[in-house]
C-alpha cells in the first residue's frame, strides 16, 4: 500500500492518539477539577471529539471486513466491535468516582430506543420516501426478534419481580443462570446465522443485484491491514473510555440531570457510526444490510452487555441493578410489540417508519419529564 493514500486515509489516528497518551499522563489532574464552566466544556468536547473519531474510524474498517468476508460475517464483524466498545465504556464509567449501578441497564435500554425507534424509524422513512416499499428477509428479521425478546425481558423487566433479594437485582444465581442463558442463546443465533441458516440473513433480491452490496471504498486493503487497523483505533477508544466518564458523571451531578442521561449519551456515542451505515444502506436500497446491522446491534448488546457486566460487578462487589421503573418497561413493551408488527410483512414503508421515531421522541421526553 502507497505511503501518502495510507497517510490520507488513516490521518485520525494521529491525533487520537496523541489525545490518548496525553490523557493517560496528565488526565488525572486535567480531570481533578471541572468546576471552571469553560475549562469543563473544552476537556469534554476534546475527549468526545477524539471518540468519536476513534469510532467512526472503527466502524469504517469493520465495514472494509464486511467486505472482504461477505454476509452475514460482516454484518457480524460491525456489531461484536461496536458491542465491545459499549461493554468497554460501560464498565469504565461505571466504576468511574462514585460508580453507577444502574448505567448497564440504561444503556442497554438506551440502545433498544436508540435502535429499534430512532434509528429504525429514521431508516424505514428515508428509504420509504426514496423506494415508497423495501423488501427484506422475514425469516432473518425474526430470528433475531425471537432472541432479543426474551432476553430483554429477562434481562431488564423480570429483575423488578424476584423476591430473592431486595430491589431490581438478581441473586447470584438468577444472574449466573441468566448470563449463561444469554451467551448459549447467542451462541445459537450466531451458529444459524453464520452456517446453518446463512440464507435468512441475505437480501431476498441478492441473486438479481449483481455487485458489491457495501459502501465502495472502504476495502482499499487487505484484510489483515483492515483487521490490524481496527485493532488499533480500539486501543485508544479503550484509553479514553474512563477518562470520558470523569466529565459525564461530573455534568450530570452538577446539572442534577436523570441518570438516564448517562447510558443515552454513551449510547449515542457509540451507535452514531453504525447508524449512519445502517441510513446509508436503506439510501442504496440495501434494507437487509439495515435490518441486520439494527437488529444485530440490539442482539449483540443485551446478549453480550448483560453476562459481561455482570460478571464485573461479581468481581469488584458491586451491585447491579438491571430492572428498569415503570415508565421504562412500558416503552420497552410497547416498542417490542410494535417491531413485531413492523418485522410481519416482508416489505416496509413511510408509516412504519413514522410510528417508531415518534416512539423515540417519547422516550426523549419521557428521560426529562416523568
Amino acid at each position: 500500500m502507497k505511503l501518502f493514500p495510507f497517510l490520507k486515509a488513516e490521518w485520525p489516528l494521529a491525533p487520537i492518539l496523541v489525545t490518548a497518551g496525553l490523557f493517560l499522563a496528565f488526565g488525572a489532574a486535567w480531570l481533578g477539577d471541572l468546576s471552571r464552566t469553560g475549562w469543563f466544556a473544552f476537556v469534554s468536547l476534546w475527549l468526545l471529539a477524539a471518540m468519536f473519531l476513534s469510532a467512526f474510524a472503527v466502524v469504517r474498517h469493520a465495514e472494509a471486513l464486511a467486505v472482504r468476508l461477505g454476509e452475514p460475517y460482516g454484518t457480524l464483524v460491525l456489531t461484536l466491535a461496536i458491542t465491545g466498545i459499549e461493554v468497554i465504556m460501560i464498565a469504565a464509567i461505571m466504576y468511574t468516582g462514585q460508580g453507577n449501578a444502574t448505567l448497564a441497564r440504561d444503556a442497554m435500554m438506551a440502545v433498544v430506543m436508540i435502535v429499534l425507534n430512532g434509528m429504525l424509524g429514521l431508516t424505514l422513512i428515508v428509504g420509504g420516501l426514496r423506494y415508497r416499499e423495501q423488501a427484506y428477509n422475514l425469516q432473518g428479521a425474526n430470528s433475531f426478534l425471537a432472541v432479543i425478546l426474551p432476553l430483554a425481558v429477562l434481562g431488564l423487566v423480570q429483575p423488578n419481580f424476584t423476591v430473592t433479594t431486595p430491589g431490581p437485582v438478581y441473586s447470584p444465581v438468577q444472574a449466573a443462570f441468566l448470563s449463561v442463558m444469554s451467551l448459549v442463546l447467542y451462541g445459537v443465533f450466531l451458529g444459524m446465522q453464520t452456517s446453518r441458516h446463512r440464507e435468512y440473513f441475505l437480501s431476498p433480491n441478492a441473486a438479481a443485484e449483481p455487485g458489491d452490496h457495501h459502501s465502495p471504498g472502504h476495502a482499499t486493503g487487505s484484510t489483515a491491514h483492515h483487521a490490524i487497523m481496527l485493532f488499533l483505533y480500539i486501543l485508544p477508544f479503550v484509553a479514553l473510555s474512563k477518562q470520558i466518564g470523569v466529565p459525564i458523571n461530573h455534568a450530570i451531578q452538577v446539572l442534577r440531570a436523570p441518570p438516564e442521561l448517562a447510558g443515552l449519551l454513551v449510547s449515542v456515542l457509540i451507535l452514531s457510526p453504525e447508524s449512519l451505515t445502517a441510513v446509508r444502506a436503506a439510501l442504496a436500497n440495501q434494507l437487509q444490510r439495515s435490518v441486520n446491522v439494527l437488529l444485530g446491534s440490539v442482539l449483540a448488546s443485551i446478549g453480550l452487555t448483560i453476562p459481561l457486566v455482570l460478571a464485573v460487578g461479581f468481581a469488584t462487589g458491586q451491585q447491579i441493578i438491571l430492572g428498569l421503573g415503570t415508565t421504562d418497561i412500558t416503552l420497552l413493551i410497547l416498542t417490542l410489540a410494535l417491531s413485531m408488527v413492523t418485522f410481519a410483512s416482508q416489505r416496509t414503508n413511510l408509516l412504519l417508519g413514522a410510528v417508531h421515531l415518534l416512539v423515540f421522541f417519547a422516550y426523549l421526553l419521557f428521560i426529562f419529564e416523568r
